[in-house]
């Protein structure tokens, strides 16, 4: 069953992507020298990057909530995952090649793929969807300082290692260019669920309500996300290697 589209939504997706852009555009601008900013520290850009991926999420979410609503099939959300998880092992492909010493093993495709599948499983959970998120996005701090003061030293080495620091509940941060854990971004895309549950129930109208030509742009942009996060990057950087080459 084909579900409907709402162009809010869309919009929603499609104004992240805008974002995302523009960040990694002056992230690669960086990479070759063009500008020089700290991205793994400074506060202007890590903020950034965590409300960028915050509502990737939310809008993930969102779009579960209706999708379900609208009694999307099993099989058609199989497929449409599928795609994501190939595009995720892809990116892995890619970061290894260009650094091998940091390449994303579980980034935000990978992350969202794996969130996914729990999103789909607890929508008819409602409201107490709410309280969960906020419970997974506290239980990373949570965990990390029972850690500090109670774990014994295999135990932190155990959660800190790739074999099992996918959950999140690490004490040092692994070295790649992109980690999206389960915890605490669960938490986000469960708040997405929520919301998406909520409208659906008390603000139908919001949901259908059409938006104005000029974002237009944006509904067509989210509605091919995935298509153009995948692209977006290999554009830039083949720009810019254009750009240094002829000047």
């Amino acid at each position: 069953m084909k579900t409907q589209r709402f162009d809010v939504v869309d919009a929603l997706r499609g104004a992240a992507m805008v974002w995302m852009t523009l960040f990694h555009f002056c992230f690669d601008l960086n990479q070759f020298g063009y500008i020089q900013q700290n991205f793994y520290s400074d506060a202007r850009w890590t903020w950034q990057r965590t409300l960028i991926v915050s509502l990737f999420l939310f809008c993930a979410g969102l779009g579960q909530a209706l999708a379900v609503a609208q009694r999307q099939s099993w099989a058609h959300f199989w497929r449409r995952w599928l795609w994501l998880a190939a595009c995720a092992l892809l990116v892995s492909l890619g970061s290894w090649w260009m650094y091998p010493n940091s390449f994303i093993y579980f980034g935000v495709l990978h992350g969202m793929a794996l969130m996914l599948v729990v999103a789909r499983l607890t929508v008819s959970w409602g409201a107490w969807l709410w309280g969960l998120g906020a419970l997974a996005i506290a239980s990373k701090f949570i965990a990390a300082y029972a850690i500090q003061m109670w774990a014994t030293g295999y135990f932190s080495y155990i959660l800190n290692a790739p074999v099992l620091n996918w959950i999140g509940w690490i004490t040092q941060k692994p070295v790649t260019e992109d980690y999206v854990p389960l915890f605490p971004w669960l938490g986000v895309m469960w708040w997405g669920v929520a919301a998406g549950s909520w409208l659906l129930q008390r603000r139908p109208d919001q949901l259908r309500h059409a938006v104005t030509p000029a974002f237009k742009p944006l509904v067509v942009m989210g509605r091919w996300s995935l298509i153009y996060y995948m692209l977006h990057q290999p554009v830039m950087i083949g720009l810019l290697l254009l750009v240094r080459r002829l000047y």
